[in-house]
């Protein structure tokens, strides 16, 4: 994975274990995460950040 592309995997793969563990998880709600659940929303937060203010081609 590099480049783009391989943010944007990154990106989602972020998003996923995000939402896997919050519909398992009894203590965390989207105003309150548990300590594992606030560690994978820093992950995809700095990853939905990256992804979005990334350089674009202009073609």
């Amino acid at each position: 994975m590099t480049g783009k592309n391989g943010l944007y995997q990154r990106y989602m793969a972020a998003d996923r274990a995000l939402r896997e563990h919050a519909s398992t998880c009894a203590s965390c709600t989207p105003e309150s995460r548990c300590t594992a659940g606030a560690a994978l929303f820093e992950t995809f937060r700095r990853l939905q950040d990256a992804y979005l203010n990334r350089p674009r081609n202009k073609a």
